[in-house]
């Protein structure tokens, strides 16, 4: 969605904090002050970044990706712009490598391979960084799927590219040195980016941060659509034992949009100096 249609929903609906986390990008960042300021709206900076992690108790040692929350950092920080712009760069390229692969898969079909023309329909279509579901709403524009979902179940999932490797040390320098907080995105997410993948349970998700992550962590994101009431509560826990802060959204990434539908308490905006005049 285009950011004046973000916070036109967002103030339809009544939001009072908000923060735009694209992935490996800020340069929606200014824009979206501004946007905020417009309609009455407090404004957090944030920002998304995938890292490789891994730990020698799990998966043999192999690597899987996370999600990280970069908050309240200052968005004319140069090293961080510069890391985003070379993110940003490989992403470009990544999806490169991906329609190569799609194109392989669309011969044996019997369908007309995507050309350079075909991707630079879909980099017209980007705002902020390149990702896969770029690309998905673009085999579904060309009726070669359904769905976004389709999309990925049958082309970008098979025919996946790595991203650049950035490891939880170095996204934890980038936003701490830019004066922000990096936050542990959705830690149980059983579809996502996130612990899950190395255990299905609570207890030794919280193992793994104490023993690997916690000094590279200012807090957890505790609130999100696909975190069950028993997560929210055992990672409300595991943030107080730890003195982490708390956080909380709705991951909107599609259309509909889904902004607002996860209830998040007016202390976490207290976290980053926000009062709400109800408090609520």
């Amino acid at each position: 969605m285009p950011l004046s249609e973000i916070f036109k929903a967002a103030h339809q609906r009544q939001i009072k904090v908000i923060s735009i986390t694209d992935h490996d990008s800020i340069e929606c960042q200014e824009t979206a002050n501004a946007l905020a300021a417009k309609y009455g709206i407090h404004y957090i900076p944030g920002v998304e970044l995938n890292i490789s992690f891994s730990h020698p108790q799990y998966l043999d040692g192999k690597a899987v990706s996370l999600d990280l929350l970069g908050y309240q950092f200052d968005i004319h920080n140069q090293a961080l712009a510069g890391k985003l712009e070379e993110l940003k760069e490989y992403r470009k390229q990544r999806a490169e490598q991906i329609l190569e692969r799609i194109n392989q898969e669309l011969v044996t079909q019997g369908i007309r391979p995507f050309t350079h023309e075909d991707l630079e329909a879909i980099e017209e279509t980007v705002e902020g960084a390149f990702g896969r579901p770029h690309i998905a709403d673009y085999l579904v524009k060309k009726r070669i799927v359904s769905t976004r979902q389709e999309a990925f179940n049958k082309y970008l999932v098979k025919c996946d590219v790595p991203k650049m490797p950035l490891s939880l040390q170095d996204a934890s320098s980038l936003i701490r040195a830019a004066d922000g907080k990096l936050v542990l995105a959705h830690p149980n997410d059983p579809n996502g980016t996130s612990l899950h993948s190395l255990s299905h349970t609570v207890q030794e998700q919280h193992r793994i941060i104490k023993e690997s992550m916690l000094s590279y962590l200012d807090g957890i994101e505790c609130w999100h659509p696909r975190h069950d009431p028993e997560t929210v509560s055992a990672y409300l826990s595991f943030a107080r034992e730890e003195a982490l802060i708390v956080t909380g959204g709705s991951d909107c990434h599609q259309q509909p949009p889904i902004l607002g539908t996860v209830d998040v308490p007016a202390y976490v905006a207290r976290q980053f100096g926000v009062i709400l005049q109800s408090d609520q």
